[in-house]
């Protein structure tokens, strides 16, 4: 009696699983299950309470970070993406070369700084860089086909991981660095944080120059693949199919 009084609280468990398949809304299922596993625990209910609050505050940069996803796509569906490409559309010098090695470079510099979580995949590259990449690309004249479209998304979400990657290990309180110091310490190297961050400021530099140049040799691919009316080597020729559909878009 007393082994299956031990398993109880695991019902918040079944109740997540149960509330999730029957597609409840994810909210109250978890709270509610917080309660339940609380209650067979023998907790009372004003401690289940408290438990809950002091949860959430410890918590609340995380809440944050889950609303981003809801809130950009709101912005998608009133037109975000479409606005990022006809404002750089508008824009005769700002060509797609130019466009992702200023975003590479600010993305170094503001990671460089700490501010890792100011820019990323969800709510930079998907509803603003890439579209705005994509309308920059099409300036050669013609429409991107549906395998280049692919390959600047691509691009573009690997300018970000680039940019991040190689400016976070500059900033001396990033958990990467403190881990290289760890390491070292371990096998009787003594390192300070700041020599790390400066050892790593050579290699982002190179970075830097390395993917600006991947991203003058790519946008030069474009631009041939635009003029022979095909598509970057890697992909299939531009057919009446994949017109149809850029005209669609």
């Amino acid at each position: 009696m007393s082994a299956v009084l031990h398993y109880l609280p695991l019902l918040g468990v079944a109740v997540v699983i149960i509330g999730f398949a029957l597609r409840y809304n994810p909210v109250p299922v978890v709270v509610l299950a917080g309660i339940i596993s609380g209650l067979a625990a023998g907790k009372s209910i004003g401690d289940i309470l408290a438990l809950l609050g002091t949860s959430f505050v410890s918590e609340r940069a995380l809440l944050l970070f889950v609303l981003t996803l809801p809130a950009i796509g709101v912005l998608e569906r009133a037109g975000l993406r479409e606005h990022a490409r006809n404002w750089i559309a508008s824009l005769r010098g700002m060509t797609f070369p130019r466009l992702l090695i200023a975003y590479l470079g600010l993305r170094q510099i503001l990671s460089m700084l700490g501010l890792t979580s100011v820019a990323s995949q969800a709510q930079t590259v998907r509803p603003l860089l890439a579209p705005m990449a994509e309308a920059a690309a099409e300036k050669r004249g013609t429409p991107l086909d549906i395998n280049e479209r692919n390959d600047v998304r691509a691009f573009s979400a690997a300018t970000d991981n680039i940019g991040l990657f190689f400016g976070e290990d500059v900033f001396i309180a990033l958990g990467a660095v403190l881990l290289i110091q760890g390491f070292y310490a371990q096998h009787g190297i003594e390192l300070q944080p700041l020599h790390i961050a400066l050892w790593a400021l050579p290699t982002a530099i190179a970075a830097f120059i390395i993917h600006a140049l991947r991203t003058l040799l790519f946008a030069r691919r474009l631009d041939k693949s635009g003029q022979a009316g095909g598509s970057i080597p890697g992909g299939s020729q531009r057919t009446a199919a994949d017109a149809a559909n850029d005209a669609s878009h």
